[in-house]
């Protein structure tokens, strides 16, 4: 393989990489904020997704440049087409999490701690592992691409869980709750728990389809 070709395609490895522990560190952050609703946490969140639609273009046009240049072939084919796709995911679980971001604060005027403990907490935890395997399988031994593949798989299934039962709560509390639209803010807040759980899956599905092969979606467990 020729030594620029090689280094480019770690560049789009490291790449994604980086970006994908940005959005991880940004929903750790949230996640203690959720603590006594620390409002004041997530500056620090929304530094972490600082620039990103900037390096997703950066690695974008690194792929593009690849596929130009070099003409990969097979195996490396897969690798360049799934980590083109993967940006995107990237792009869109950014864009999840500056909007819960931005609705934390309405959340946390709106709901009780028990509430908070009960439901968003684990929520938000069964995503946040979500999003850590799927980093995992990018930097991972390609031995252990499969079992982080299938964590991906049971931490979605749980947040996907986890969300209907809170909104199954909420509705069970309709003739106590004076304002119910408040409470509506708050299960779409929430919701983009679940939307980033689905961008993981997404992105595990496309990481075992360069590392694995196989049809894209239709990887066998």
């Amino acid at each position: 393989m020729l030594k620029k070709y090689a280094t480019q395609l770690e560049d789009v490895n490291s790449g994604v990489l980086e970006i994908a522990n940005s959005i991880l560190n940004s929903n750790r952050m949230i996640l203690k904020a959720f603590s006594g609703c620390k409002v004041e946490l997530l500056k620090e969140a929304e530094e972490s997704l600082k620039s990103i639609s900037q390096k997703v273009a950066d690695i974008d046009n690194i792929i593009i440049k690849t596929l130009a240049l070099f003409g990969p072939e097979a195996t490396d084919l897969r690798f360049v087409v799934s980590f083109f796709k993967i940006t995107n995911e990237l792009q869109r679980a950014s864009s999840n999490t500056r909007s819960f971001i931005k609705s934390f604060e309405v959340y946390c005027n709106n709901i009780s701690e028990e509430d908070t403990k009960e439901y968003a907490i684990p929520l938000h935890k069964s995503s946040l592992e979500c999003l850590e395997s799927a980093v995992k399988m990018i930097e991972c031994s390609h031995d252990e691409v499969r079992e982080n593949f299938n964590n991906v798989i049971v931490a979605e299934k749980k947040t996907d869980e986890l969300y209907n039962q809170f909104q199954d709560y909420i509705l069970s509390q309709d003739k106590k709750i004076e304002d119910f639209s408040k409470y509506t803010e708050i299960l779409n807040a929430l919701r983009k728990n679940e939307k980033i759980a689905d961008r993981a899956l997404d992105i595990a599905y496309l990481i075992l389809f360069a590392r694995v092969g196989g049809v894209l979606g239709e990887v066998e467990i």
